[in-house]
């Protein structure tokens, strides 16, 4: 299972919370040069047109469990727009716990997120898929990673860029059953 972040955004360049708000990407992503069987994508634009951009000939499975935290109030804002709110602070101590305003919480992020991994292993059994590749966004990686990595390390420990992908590679009754994979690969874009 290859995971890879979509390409860099207009609000990633500001540093903007971008959950399920969209923007445009800074340029298209060239093809890439390897192929997979399945291919699943995040159901927001700029996730969208990333996976188009690698693979123009294929049409992916869209998937809104794929997409980002819900940052509610906090969408399009920066860490300077936001320092002085006591409740983006709140929920900056308390991320595990606290819901960001009119957004979602982490639980309530990592349990949509785990519905749909449970719904790619379903899609990538029953059509007997060796290798599927996952464009989605960096938070939605971190917790996969944080779950299913050979190296147990913790969410924030993750580094999730724009220039590379991660291929994990797991037994198959190990990828049903919802254990980790067995080895981790970081391929550059």
């Amino acid at each position: 299972m290859a995971l890879c972040r979509h390409g860099l955004t207009e609000a990633n360049k500001k540093r903007a919370y971008l959950g399920w708000t969209d923007s445009p990407l800074c340029h298209q992503p060239s093809p890439l040069v390897t192929t997979y069987e399945g291919y699943f994508t995040s159901d927001l634009g700029r996730c969208v047109s990333t996976l188009q951009a690698f693979f123009p000939e294929v049409e992916p499975i869209q998937m809104s469990e794929l997409r980002e935290m819900h940052f509610g109030d906090f969408e399009g804002c920066t860490f300077d727009d936001l320092k002085d709110n006591e409740a983006y602070n709140q929920w900056l101590n308390h991320y595990k716990d606290a819901a960001t305003p009119n957004g979602e919480s982490f639980q309530q992020f990592v349990r949509r997120i785990d519905r749909g991994w449970l719904k790619m292993i379903r899609e990538v059994k029953n059509n007997h898929w060796q290798r599927s590749f996952i464009v989605t966004h960096a938070g939605v990686i971190r917790h996969l990673l944080a779950r299913f990595a050979p190296d147990e390390r913790a969410y924030w420990d993750w580094n999730v860029s724009h220039d590379f992908y991660y291929e994990l590679l797991f037994l198959k009754k190990a990828f049903e059953k919802g254990d980790r994979a067995f080895s981790l690969k970081k391929v550059s874009i």
